[in-house]
C-alpha cells in the first residue's frame, strides 16, 4: 500500500504539471488524465493484493504433517450402483442400498465374532445377500460385472487438483481404507493416483475393520507421526465417529449430506468435498 501511495502521488503531480487553465468552465484535459491513471493504479493494485493473497495461501503452512483418506472421500462408487440399476431397472435400486448397507454390516459382524474375511469376500458376500432379498436371479455375468465394477473407480472431480495441491505442500497422503489390498491397488490405476499417495493402507493387514482402533493405529504406524499430526478423512458418519473416538482430528467430507451421528464426540470440521478440506487444512 506504501508503494501504491507514492505511485498516486507521482501520478498526480505529473498530471497537475501538464494541466491547462480551463477557467473553470469544464473538466480540464489533465484533471480527466489524472483520474484515468488514478483507476489504473488502483486496478494494479488490487490485482497485486489479490495475486498476493493467493500466494500466501499456497504457502501458508499446513494445519497437519499427514492425511489419512478413507476411499470413498477419493473414489467416486455412484457408478456402482447406476450399473446395478441398469441391469435390473425395477429392482436395482433396491438391491444397490441392500448391498451397500449389508457391506458394512457384514464386516462389523465379522469384527465383533473374531471371524475376519477381507472386503472384497465382503462385498461378494453381501452382494449375493442383496440379490436374494430382492428376488433377483443373478446370473454369472451380471455378478462378475458389478463386482469388478469396484475395481474401475475413478476419482471425484475434485480430487486430484487438490491432491496436487497437497503433494506441493509437503503434505503426506494415504489411504487407510476397509478396501482389500487388491481393491486399492486397482483403484490406484483406474483414479490416475499414482504419486500423489505416500502410503496405501488397508484394514487387511490388521485383519480387521474401522472402527476397531487397531484399524486407525495402522496410520500411526505407517506415517510414524503422533495422531495429532494426522488429520482422517472420512466418508461415511460412523468412521468420523471412529476417528474422532481412536484420536484423530478428523474433517468429514459428506459428500451425500448425510446426518452426523449422535455419538460424541463430533468432528474437528466438514464439507461437501477435497476443496472444503483443503480451506480446513490451512486455516489458522
Amino acid at each position: 500500500m506504501a508503494a501504491l501511495s507514492i505511485r498516486l502521488k507521482c501520478m498526480k503531480r505529473m498530471s497537475t504539471n501538464n494541466e491547462p487553465d480551463s477557467g473553470g468552465l469544464a473538466a480540464p484535459a489533465g484533471a480527466m488524465q489524472r483520474r484515468h491513471f488514478v483507476r489504473l493504479a488502483l486496478g494494479t493494485a488490487a490485482v497485486t493484493l489479490a495475486a498476493r493473497g493467493r500466494l500466501a495461501a499456497q504457502t501458508r503452512r499446513p494445519r497437519f504433517r499427514a492425511i489419512a483418506f478413507d476411499a470413498f472421500p477419493i473414489l467416486d462408487p455412484r457408478p456402482v450402483f447406476a450399473l446395478a440399476r441398469r441391469l435390473f431397472p425395477e429392482q436395482g435400486a433396491a438391491l444397490a442400498d441392500i448391498w451397500r448397507t449389508r457391506q458394512f454390516e457384514y464386516t462389523w459382524l465379522r469384527t465383533s465374532g473374531a471371524h475376519y474375511a477381507d472386503f472384497w469376500q465382503v462385498t461378494e458376500e453381501a452382494l449375493v445377500y442383496a440379490a436374494r432379498s430382492t428376488g433377483i436371479n443373478l446370473a454369472a455375468d451380471a455378478h462378475a460385472r458389478l463386482m469388478n465394477a469396484y475395481l474401475g473407480l475413478q476419482a471425484w472431480p475434485d480430487v486430484l487438483p487438490v491432491l496436487r495441491r497437497f503433494r506441493t505442500a509437503g503434505v503426506a497422503c494415504g489411504f487407510l481404507s476397509n478396501f482389500s489390498p487388491r481393491m486399492l491397488a486397482a483403484a490406484h490405476a483406474s483414479a490416475a493416483l499414482d504419486g500423489l499417495m505416500t502410503h496405501s493402507l488397508s484394514t487387511d493387514a490388521a485383519r480387521t475393520y474401522k472402527p476397531d482402533p487397531r484399524a486407525y493405529q495402522l496410520a500411526v504406524d505407517a506415517f510414524g507421526l503422533p495422531r495429532e499430526d494426522i488429520l482422517f478423512v472420512p466418508f461415511a458418519a460412523w468412521d468420523a465417529a471412529g476417528a474422532k473416538w481412536f484420536g484423530f482430528p478428523t474433517f468429514w467430507v459428506n459428500r451425500l449430506a448425510q446426518p452426523a451421528e449422535e455419538l460424541a464426540p463430533s468432528v474437528d470440521g466438514a464439507g461437501r468435498d477435497l476443496n472444503d478440506l483443503e480451506r480446513f487444512v490451512h486455516a489458522i
